[in-house]
């Protein structure tokens, strides 16, 4: 079933309130409604059962089109009624067609919802328009496209469309997959074995499609049109949809280019890596869910994980998790200060640092590798053109990036005086000016740098 029992009974009772309305003869509905229930809800059936075999037959047809017009008033939904006595129901029931196994398996994390989504300036107007979506799906902006890099809170707002969505409206069938599940679905069903299920038949019953990590679509053709098709129709059915991706539309290699068109449609945001304050109230958060005690932990220590574990919120409550890991298990404590603090992760602060502190080593290997060299080439004594050149913008790069003195920086390259590395490194500065080659190696080999 769809809800729950007591919601189901509950929509039951107010559809036959309604009718009871509009009938207004209290003898045909006291002999042929009265004790009607539904049994279940299935896809786009909904199986009622009645007290005899003539309030079957009556409501199946004089009165059809009057209680089809009222379930849809009251599930904004369009349901075929079936109407059986309790001995017809298993009979019934059987003949339902077999769900696509993605919608058993599909799953909305209840513990992921928009009161314990933390908002902050890099994720406020996502956070507003899913809370739009949710509170009037299919009504408003058609697809919401949300884009960020990982860990950022896509699928948590995804996840919070579909529970806010499921308690407020119960009857709506929400479906919530990732782009590598639809894709193992249809190769199912391109094979054969679809259990006699017609996808496309299928996804006219779900009222809100969840998608996440829709780059994954690339490059898969047969899917992609099977996937245009299943888009365009629920789109124009004004059913919602909602798509994350790790990339802006316009960006998704390999999507066809009338699907990039349709994701642009509706509304595309960005959600931001989170700032030092959101990355706190996260911690706090955090804590509170733990049913630890904000007053145990010296503030430095949240301002420490928010700065040094920003880049986004998995590797952040990462970083968290085992500091708590570390507190309960090997050392025990119940006041967590800095010390403590930086001991519980210092393993993760030195493979980080490791990656990507730069150096003059480092500098001499990322310029050798980006011109086809050895380090022992670029810093020894041969003087081709294209190694002098190379030579001259690694030591161009080390003073410019690490103001390490002309000295130095001639110790590395052979011995070599400061007044040659000084004329090297204003060869280049000059030459960045006017040579816009030259420019275009280095502004490459400083992102590399960064790496």
């Amino acid at each position: 079933m769809t809800s729950s029992i007591s919601e189901i009974t509950k929509l039951w009772d107010r559809i036959l309130d309604n009718i009871k309305l509009r009938i207004n003869d209290s003898r045909i509905f006291d002999t042929f409604f009265n004790g009607s229930y539904i049994y279940s809800i299935d896809a786009d059936l909904v199986v009622v059962v009645v007290n005899s075999g003539l309030a079957a037959n009556l409501l199946s047809t004089k009165y059809l089109d009057l209680i089809t017009g009222v379930v849809r008033e009251c599930t904004e939904s369009d349901f075929k009624l079936k109407f059986v006595q309790i001995s017809e129901v298993q009979s019934v029931v059987k003949q339902a067609p077999i769900r696509p196994t993605f919608f058993a398996n599909s799953y909305i994390n209840s513990k992921l919802t928009f009161d314990n989504f933390v908002v902050g300036a890099s994720n406020r107007e996502a956070y507003q328009a899913a809370l739009m979506i949710a509170s009037n799906p299919g009504k408003l902006y058609n697809p919401l496209f949300l884009y960020s890099q990982s860990g950022l809170g896509k699928t948590h707002l995804l996840h919070a469309i579909g529970n806010y969505i499921k308690e407020n409206a119960p009857v709506s069938r929400v479906l919530y997959l990732s782009t590598e599940e639809f894709f193992e679905e249809f190769i199912k069903y391109v094979t054969g074995d679809k259990e006699g299920e017609n996808l496309k038949d299928f996804f006219k019953s779900v009222d809100v499609l969840l998608i996440d990590d829709i780059q994954f679509l690339a490059n898969k053709t047969k899917t992609e049109e099977m996937f245009f098709y299943i888009f365009s129709s629920m789109i124009n059915a004004g059913k919602q949809i909602v798509l994350t991706s790790d990339k802006h539309p316009n960006e998704l290699q390999g999507v066809e280019a009338r699907l990039v068109s349709r994701f642009n449609a509706g509304l595309t945001i960005n959600i931001a890596a989170p700032d030092t304050v959101t990355c706190i109230e996260i911690l706090k958060l955090k804590i509170s869910a733990n049913g630890l005690d904000i007053a145990n932990f010296d503030n430095d220590v949240l301002s420490f994980f928010a700065e040094k574990f920003s880049k986004n919120v998995r590797e952040l409550e990462g970083a968290f998790n085992r500091l708590l890991f570390y507190t309960i298990n090997i050392k025990p404590t119940n006041h967590i200060d800095m010390g403590i603090a930086i001991e519980s992760v210092q393993s993760l602060i030195d493979i980080r640092d490791t990656k990507t502190k730069l150096s003059e080593t480092k500098v001499i290997n990322v310029v050798a590798d980006y011109y086809n060299l050895t380090p022992s080439q670029l810093t020894g004594k041969i003087r081709t053109s294209q190694i002098a050149m190379a030579r001259h913008i690694a030591m161009y790069l080390i003073r410019a990036m690490l103001d390490v003195p002309f000295t130095k920086i001639g110790l590395m390259f052979g011995g070599k005086d400061h007044t040659t590395v000084m004329n090297a490194v204003e060869k280049v500065d000059k030459a960045l000016k006017n040579d816009t080659g030259l420019q275009t190696a280095v502004d490459e080999l400083k992102k590399r740098l960064k790496k």
